[in-house]
């Protein structure tokens, strides 16, 4: 077996040394026989500014070129943005195939080399340093699982030191050669179990010790996962025993050795005890990569001079050039170029965001940015949202329907619901259909309104969870079916729904789309078990599910569903953010002068970072956990985080003030007599645990905000940089639009929009992959007040 293994090692190494060979070759066919190392020196001489001796050789040896911005779709349908020249991506630039893999990062004459990131439609990412193509240096790798490997790698294979975090919790940390742990090593289970010591083609194989997390260890000599050979195991009271071991029990012995100081005895203990307790000890392996990014080839076609002219070629990503239709032997599809030959180890540490490392290519300093800065403004006062419903409305008859139908359902009466609810009250068929003629019926009252027909779905388990919300029937009904008519929002969402507001802003009304109420339905067991468990659920909360039929030659149909309004509050709500953690199309339209304080901005609009106290903020990351599992369990996906901001103190002159500075009287008239939370207010609440227990995570909070900025704009940048200016606020936020399962139109719009974009920046992914993204991207605006 060692002699396999060593063999393997020779084959690997020997491969590396042909490819830069030919490399080398290739170099001195393209450039002539110069020596490499005189480049070298001769650049060093001249005090080029270039760090990269290899990028200066291929410099020498070419004529010089104009670099420009380019945008191009390439014949085959992949697309190119960035610094080009030459006929080639030189520069800065992100080139996307067709198959929704992408590359942004740094180009040299249409090869990838230097800072990077590739990522692939299954969400997996790489992102650190590149060499001809490959990934080779310092880089992290993010596999669709949520795999995560940190550390050194060679030719596209983990080689070198290395840090990896298993999405399960276990983690390694030490040394790897060709993509398996071997060497030194140390690997952590998530119940604190752990493993140090040798390892062999990702085996624990040589001399280590394993800890389990009760405290017993053994020490010894491991093959292929398992002790094996002299060894010995310890109880934490100082007893142990010694001995041979092996797996099959015939062949093990050794003697047992009590503590002096213990009174507890092991003499019952069974060797083969060890091996049953090793058995649920598994070590995660990793996912396989489908394409490797030194495959992937670029469709730029150039033409040639020479005895070719006649021919086009094709340069892949990493530097070859082929005849149009020519295949390649197997043997030359990962060959280096030239640029390895020269070009030292690279000395960028292990972790280097790519972003900062782009951004500091091409942007201003940011103290620079930071003293342009304006001083933040509250946003313009709004007119109260949403047209109030008159007669004469087009949808007026359709509110007297809705106010009809919900008093009769919440009116209905009904015996005192358990919180225990048989599987039949969930069942898609359990609803209940009403008939509602203008001149009334047994069950009915007359109206003015049209004739039409009313469903309640799921009765049972509506009326029991607006008890699980302690919403009082008679307010509910006063809310919606008083003499204050409801209020339409200016214009329907995104999905083409509808919005209607309670005169007392505590219920909105939504109207839903067929596919809507089938995914709200199928996830109600769910999600009904899930508000039972966790009371401070961030999630929407849903008090009814109906549908209004109207009868003659119309039939038509309208589904609506009834919540709660997020941002009613005593508090002004001067900012709103819709958070996803998506880029793409991610901006409000609206300019600065015309944002008020209804209206509702995007990731790429957002500007702050939400600072929680500790205990808050451990909560509201544990139940942002809870939820995403729940959705991602039921197939949720685009669904955001709304959050709203109140700032604590705003001059006369509507300047926000920030924290720390000197603080005037806040000249609103609306905010006089509003409950004003100081940072003083904040540290009472530790002490008065009335006051504490009256804020709800997600409701009232008290926090501060960090002001952040972005460096003009770069596309990579998802997050500004926090600059130390603070605010003091209070913060609402709860997750909404979780009613969208990833759908066959879903899939189509990933598939068309990873053509044209990062697949990773599009709203429209799988919902793993959205979970993951989605608390990332919370997890890094929300961190710990210190």
């Amino acid at each position: 077996m060692i002699g396999k293994d060593s063999n393997v090692m020779k084959a690997w190494e020997f491969t590396v040394r042909k490819t830069h060979a030919a490399a080398k070759k290739r170099a001195n066919s393209i450039f002539g026989t110069i020596s490499l190392a005189n480049v070298e020196v001769e650049c060093e001489d001249n005090n080029r500014d270039d760090d990269d001796d290899d990028d200066d050789d291929e410099e020498n040896g070419s004529k010089s070129f104009e670099i420009y911005q380019a945008d191009k779709v390439l014949a085959n349908g992949d697309y190119y943005t960035g610094e080009w020249a030459d006929n080639l991506p030189h520069g800065i630039g992100k080139y996307l195939w067709t198959d929704g893999c992408m590359y942004v990062g740094e180009w040299f004459k249409g090869k990838t080399k230097g800072k990077g990131r590739f990522s692939w439609p299954s969400g997996a990412t790489y992102e650190g340093e590149f060499k001809s193509g490959f990934m080779d240096g310092n880089g992290t790798y993010t596999g669709c699982n949520g795999d995560t490997y940190k550390g050194q790698w060679v030719m596209n294979l983990k080689h070198g030191h290395g840090l990896k975090s298993c999405v399960n919790g276990d983690w390694y940390e030490g040394e790897w050669r060709r993509d398996l742990k071997e060497g030194q090593g140390r690997y952590e289970w998530k119940d604190e179990s752990y493993y140090v010591g040798e390892w062999k083609n990702g085996s624990i194989w040589g001399k280590g010790t394993f800890v389990w997390a009760n405290g017993n260890s053994f020490e010894g000599y491991w093959e292929e996962g398992l002790p094996k050979g002299n060894g010995t195991f310890k109880w934490p009271d100082g007893s142990y025993y010694e001995g041979n071991w092996n797996k099959d029990a015939k062949d093990y012995n050794g003697t047992f050795y009590p503590s002096e100081s213990s009174e507890e005895g092991h003499f019952d203990w069974d060797p083969q005890e060890l091996y049953d307790d090793l058995s649920g000890y598994v070590v995660c392996t990793g996912e396989k990569v489908s394409v490797l990014p030194s495959q992937k080839r670029l469709a730029v076609w150039r033409s040639t001079k020479g005895g070719d002219s006649g021919k086009n070629r094709r340069t892949s990503v990493d530097g070859r050039v082929s005849s149009e239709g020519a295949e390649r032997t197997p043997d030359r599809t990962n060959l280096c170029d030239e640029g390895n030959v020269s070009a030292g180890p690279r000395t960028s540490t292990v972790g280097c965001d790519l972003d900062e490392e782009l951004m500091a290519l091409q942007v201003d300093n940011l103290d620079d940015i930071v003293a342009q800065l304006q001083p933040l403004k509250a946003p313009k006062k709004s007119k109260r949202q949403g047209e109030t419903i008159c007669k004469g409305h087009k949808n007026y008859e359709l509110m007297l329907n809705l106010q009809l139908g919900i008093r009769h359902s919440v009116g209905r009466p009904a015996p005192a619901a358990s919180l225990d609810l048989k599987p039949s009250a969930f069942d898609p068929k359990e609803k209940v259909w009403t008939r509602f003629p203008p001149e009334g019926s047994k069950y009915t009252p007359p109206h003015p309104s049209c004739d039409f027909r009313w469903k309640d779905y799921c009765p049972v388990v509506f009326r029991t969870l607006r008890k699980l919300f302690n919403v009082d029937s008679a307010d509910y009904m006063l809310s919606i079916c008083g003499n204050d008519a409801l209020r339409e929002l200016s214009s329907p969402g995104k999905s083409g729904s509808f919005f209607y507001l309670t005169d007392d802003d505590r219920y909105m009304i939504k109207t839903m789309k067929k596919a809507e109420v089938k995914v709200l339905i199928k996830m109600l067991p769910a999600y009904y078990n899930h508000f039972r468990a966790h009371e401070n659920t961030l999630l929407t909360k849903y008090y009814g599910l109906h549908c209004v039929k109207l009868t003659g030659t119309a039939q038509k149909k309208v589904r609506f569903i009834i919540m709660g309004n997020l941002f009613r509050s005593e508090y002004t709500i001067h900012r709103r953010f819709d958070l996803k953690g998506s880029s793409l199309g991610r901006t409000t339209d609206k300019p600065e002068a015309e944002i008020s304080e209804t209206t509702i901005l995007k990731d790429l609009d957002l500007n702050f970072i939400f600072r929680l106290h500790k205990s808050r903020f451990q909560e509201f990351c544990r139940q942002v956990d809870r939820d995403c599992e729940l959705l991602e369990q039921e197939g949720i996906m685009d669904y955001s985080l709304l959050v709203g901001i109140h700032f604590k103190d705003i001059s006369q002159d509507g300047d926000i003030i920030p924290s720390g500075g000197s603080r005037t009287p806040c000249g609103d008239s609306e905010n006089e007599g509003t409950p004003q939370l100081t940072r003083k207010d904040t540290d009472q609440l530790l002490i008065d645990p009335a006051r504490w227990a009256s804020i709800v995570l997600g409701v009232n909070m008290p926090a501060r905000v960090e002001r952040t900025v972005r460096r003009n704009d770069i596309e990579l940048q998802l997050i500004g940089e926090p600059i130390g200016e603070f605010y003091e606020v209070v913060l609402f936020s709860g997750i909404i639009d979780i009613l969208q399962d990833y759908d066959i139109s879903k899939k189509l719009e990933h598939a068309y929009k990873s053509i044209q974009y990062d697949p990773t920046s599009i709203s429209a992914v799988d919902p793993r992959q959205y979970s993951r993204r989605f608390r990332d991207f919370i997890f890094r605006i929300f961190t710990e007040d210190s």
